[in-house]
């Protein structure tokens, strides 16, 4: 049938259209696209005129000085606990919203995925008359599905315009915690849907002339527990971004807006360049790993990550089809923009470290995912605590990339093992003892041990799984603005270790109860009490797994105060064992924690992991093994347990001949439990996850996927993925008593 419609046509149908869309959602256009967008004319023109290298190199430098100096502005004037420990970052972006360059401190996500809310602006409010993008104007924004890592971080961006052009454009965003959401802190496990999740903004314009819209303001105060806070971090972010733009102009006005744009488009084509060489220089072929999440936060489930990295000449794919369907009420999902992000953060972190911070380096690599997965829920799945995926996407490359890497001649970083993904912290709400209502988390999410390398062991407690530049802050400062009472902090959890030829970091406890308060509760975030967080490498142990552990019941001040030797020191497994409070309820949970409120003196305790250990324990040097005796990271008991060492407990002497004996005998001990593979197999292997098991993913067939829905096994084409429902852990608790108590009427 042939078109009779001329072009003016189809523009008033364009127009019509435009005007009458009924809502702006998530672009999927601009949120499934990742890459580095085509040159635009200026870039063009910019480059084909000519740039000097040493210009380009010295304009980098005053660009990432710049980027440096707004974070630190941040970070000294942030209100935000998370702005105090450097769960922030400011960036850079093209006219066209790529994300050219980010500041060399704080969290890589948090920028990764802050071009996707630009490109939306530029898209969509740029021409609209009732919005518009004029010099001075400033966007916030804190919906994870326009982009981001989750809704309690607020970004804001602000266009760069020199001589009425638009030059490029600038950010800042914090991890800001409390967002009114449905439990305090902005990370509510608890959120069913996407509406429990506390406000959800889309890019929208705040600020108009360098200032914000008092009545925006006020709205957004009015949508939080904590308005002081919302308050004060959009001036601090605003003001940083108003101090990068005059740093930014002052380049423009030494060396002109060729230089600037030439530069910021060079940055990432030398980086995208530099990612296909590294790409090519790997071995061609394929490499897997599997993850598992073990709870959803409400209950135990395991839902798998499948990962498989294909290599061939300088093109990656990624490939994680197979993985858990998407939860139509639990709030572990996440969306594909933010996944790629934590991906970002991962290959910068924990891989190629030594690369420029930009999103140019995901432009070579294919991301392949099945629709309405757990890493790719679409947008009415609640994503609440999409921290649970996104931590395992900042390490799933770990363990494949260092089997791709291990065999080039030349490293860009060293060959380690998984660093521990799961940043365990308490976030908590209520009265302070002032009088205020505040919800928010710890610093100590950012302490995660690092994995162990082939040549080392790992790092205690070095930094978050997501931001390797984070800080763990100081308790006091958190004593004096909230009831929380540290009775043990940051001790290293002595015998929770990634074992190896080389152990990994490990992790520390922390024990914490609320006092002067009337109104006080905790929550935790985090996962790894049944599966293990951190997997080993070639032969190393996976961390153990940690429990959330709870003495109530009790008024630990009042015991401590008639009796002071109580308690001889707060140390987790001391407690657990001996239990010396008398009264007390002890109990032991999944570290998965919906909001609880905490009377004043009863004790909670949880603890950060160790990463994943190299090699195999029985190649360990026995003098490392005395070394961690000596520093009272392990007992003697796991010292002859595991590593088959030998050492006198006085004097810490090993005894090399025994030791020898012991491994040899043990590595006897392995050949004679060893059967055939098929054998094994046989055993093993069964067609699909046992019945019982809350299972969620692939099995022998990455296209079939399994899972637990009302309770019900069901199994989907991977094509064709739907929600899963999961019922009410309260409701199947009151099944069950009913059950028993009609049993027991029964019986009468």
């Amino acid at each position: 049938m042939q078109d009779h419609t001329t072009a003016d046509d189809r523009a008033l149908l364009d127009k019509f259209l435009a005007d009458n869309t009924l809502f702006l959602g998530p672009d999927p256009e601009i949120m499934r696209n990742h890459g580095v967008s085509k040159r635009s004319e200026a870039e063009e023109a910019a480059l084909a005129r000519g740039i000097d290298p040493h210009q380009v190199h010295h304009v980098r430098g005053l660009i990432n000085a710049a980027l440096s100096e707004a974070y630190t502005m941040v970070n000294q004037m942030g209100a935000a606990p998370g702005a105090k420990w450097g769960d922030l970052v400011t960036g850079i972006y093209t006219a066209q919203g790529d994300l050219a360059m980010i500041a060399p401190h704080g969290v890589i996500a948090f920028a990764a995925c802050c071009f996707y809310p630009i490109r939306f602006i530029i898209k969509n409010w740029i021409d609209d008359p009732t919005v518009g993008v004029r010099d001075g104007d400033g966007f916030i924004h804190n919906d994870a599905r326009y982009g981001g890592i989750h809704n309690t971080d607020q970004s804001m961006m602000m266009p760069l315009f020199y001589k009425g052009e638009l030059i490029c454009w600038l950010s800042s965003t914090i991890h800001e915690g409390e967002n009114g959401a449905c439990e305090p802190g902005g990370l509510p496990a608890a959120a069913l849907s996407k509406y429990d999740e506390g406000i959800k903004m889309p890019p929208f314009k705040v600020v108009e002339n360098f200032q914000l819209k008092r009545d925006l303001v006020t709205f957004l105060q009015n949508s939080v527990r904590d308005p002081k806070l919302q308050l004060e971090d959009m001036k601090v972010k605003l003001h940083a971004v108003m101090r990068l733009r005059e740093r930014v102009i002052a380049i423009l006005d030494q060396f002109g807006k060729d230089v600037l744009t030439g530069t910021l488009r060079m940055h990432l084509e030398d980086v995208e360049t530099e990612m296909r060489r590294r790409i090519a220089e790997l071995p061609d072929g394929t490499t897997r790993v599997v993850q598992f999440m073990d709870s959803t936060l409400r209950e135990n489930a395991m839902q798998k990550i499948s990962l498989a990295i294909t290599v061939k000449g300088d093109r990656m794919t990624l490939d994680f089809r197979g993985t858990a369907p998407q939860f139509m009420n639990r709030s572990v999902n996440t969306n594909i923009a933010s996944f790629k992000a934590a991906l970002c953060t991962g290959l910068l972190q924990n891989i190629w470290p030594d690369l420029p911070h930009t999103m140019a380096v995901l432009s070579p690599i294919e991301v392949l995912t099945d629709r309405n997965s757990i890493i790719d829920a679409e947008g009415e799945m609640p994503q609440a605590m999409s921290l649970m995926p996104l931590f395992k996407a900042c390490v799933v490359w770990t363990i494949p990339m260092s089997k791709l890497n291990y065999s080039l001649p030349y490293r860009y970083s060293a060959v380690i093992a998984s660093q521990y993904d799961q940043a365990a912290t308490f976030i908590y709400g209520g009265l302070t003892q002032h009088g205020d209502v505040t919800g928010n988390f710890c610093a100590d999410i950012n302490g995660n041990g690092q994995g162990a390398r082939s040549n080392a062991d790992g790092e205690h407690s070095i930094s978050p799984v997501f931001g390797f530049m984070c800080d763990t802050g100081e308790h006091e400062v958190s004593e004096e603005d909230t009831p929380i009472i540290r009775l043990g902090a940051q001790r290293l959890a002595k015998d929770r270790i990634g074992w190896g030829k080389y152990r990994a970091g490990m992790g520390y406890e922390q024990i914490a109860t609320a006092r002067g308060s009337s109104m006080w509760g905790f929550m935790t975030g985090c996962e790894g009490s049944k599966f293990p967080s951190a997997q080993g490498l070639f032969g190393g142990y996976s961390c153990p797994s940690y429990q959330l552990m709870k003495i109530k019941g009790i008024n630990i001040f009042e015991v401590l105060k008639e009796n002071p030797k109580a308690v001889e020191v707060f140390d987790i497994v001391k407690l657990m064992n001996e239990r010396p409070i008398a009264g007390a309820q002890y109990s032991s949970n999944d570290m998965g924690m919906t909001f609880e409120l905490c009377n004043e003196g009863e004790v909670y305790m949880i603890c950060q992991g160790s990463g994943g250990g190299y090699g195999d324990v029985l190649e360990r040097d026995p003098a490392l093994v005395a070394k961690d005796l000596a520093e009272d990271l392990m007992s003697h008991e796991n010292a002859l347990d595991i590593y088959q060492v030998v050492c006198d407990p006085e004097t810490l002497v090993v005894d090399e001949e025994a030791t020898i004996e012991r491994r040899a005998a043990y590595r006897r001990e392995r050949i004679a439990r060893g059967v055939p593979f098929d054998e094994f197999c046989a055993r093993w292997v069964t067609a699909e996850p046992p019945a019982h098991l809350p299972y969620f993913g692939s099995w022998d067939d990455p296209r079939r996927i399994y899972a637990t829905s009302a309770g019900q096994r069901i199994v989907m084409d991977a094509d064709q993925l739907q929600g899963v429902y999961m019922p009410d852990p309260k409701d199947l608790r009151i099944a069950e008593l009913e059950s028993r108590l009609a049993a027991l009427q029964a019986q009468a």
